[in-house]
């Protein structure tokens, strides 16, 4: 009676489910993330890499070079051939700056948002259709009152949506939001400015000209930190800091 009565109510969900959820009964290993470079050495080395098939949220304020490791992960993607979509939710990104930093601009998709809500809606039109690289949402200029207005389900469907596929979702903003729905999480943070000189420089004015700045990142926790690929985590610093270049518009040769 006893193995009856657990074979129907294991019929009973099974059915409930159905439609929803597949084999539910059914064991799966948990599935080891793959990684790819970020583009900016230290960060890589802190976190190896952005996750394949998960959800990477990068905070900080403005100014904590959230859009240069953003640049440089699109470059490297872009560069290894990859399409990549860019949704930037203020119509804030600048194609000139970022080609100069080595993005592929004919393999980049930019969407221009006017509003958080139509950036969710082209955000999961794009996930859905698939086959890019890299999908990055832009909101560092969108006041973090409205991004926390973002209700938890659409962070939960995002990562569904890019589980069991090789795209990178990356999502920029003020605050964290999306917290245990990332696989990966950084916080940022600008530090010293680097200034050049240019005493002693023909047709140049003495003047100090910022060259680059000091960012800090630091690595919070990840919702599978045993299922990235590449090294012990546990066995890094939590911390890092790498240095912005300015793009040199004044004519300087390095």
């Amino acid at each position: 009676m006893a193995t009856k009565s657990a074979l129907a109510v294991r019929l009973a969900v099974e059915s409930a489910l159905a439609g929803r959820v597949i084999a539910p009964f059914q064991y799966r290993d948990r599935r080891v993330l793959e990684a790819a470079p970020t583009g900016v050495a230290a960060v890589d080395a802190l976190t190896g890499g952005l996750p394949r098939g998960g959800l990477t949220e990068i905070s900080g304020p403005a100014g904590a070079g959230k859009t240069s490791l953003l640049t440089a992960a699109l470059a490297a993607r872009t560069q290894a051939a990859e399409v990549c979509a860019l949704v930037d939710a203020r119509d804030a990104f600048d194609p000139e700056t970022a080609e100069t930093a080595g993005v592929r601009l004919e393999r980049l998709l930019w969407v221009r948002c006017r509003e958080v809500t139509q950036a969710m809606r082209v955000t999961d039109l794009l996930l859905q259709g698939g086959g890019f690289g890299m999908v990055a949402v832009d909101m560092s200029d969108v006041a973090p009152r409205l991004v926390r207005r973002v209700p938890l389900n659409v962070w939960f469907r995002w990562r569904r949506a890019v589980e069991n596929t090789q795209t990178i979702l990356v999502v920029l903003g003020q605050e964290s939001n999306a917290k245990t729905c990332a696989s990966l999480v950084l916080r940022m943070e600008s530090e010293t400015a680097q200034w050049l000189s240019t005493a002693g420089e023909p047709q140049q004015a003495e003047a100090l000209l910022l060259e680059g700045f000091a960012i800090g990142v630091e690595r919070g926790r990840m919702r599978r930190r045993e299922e990235i690929l590449m090294k012990q985590f546990d066995e890094r610093e939590e911390r890092t800091v790498f240095v912005a270049q300015v793009a040199n518009k004044y004519g300087r040769k390095r």
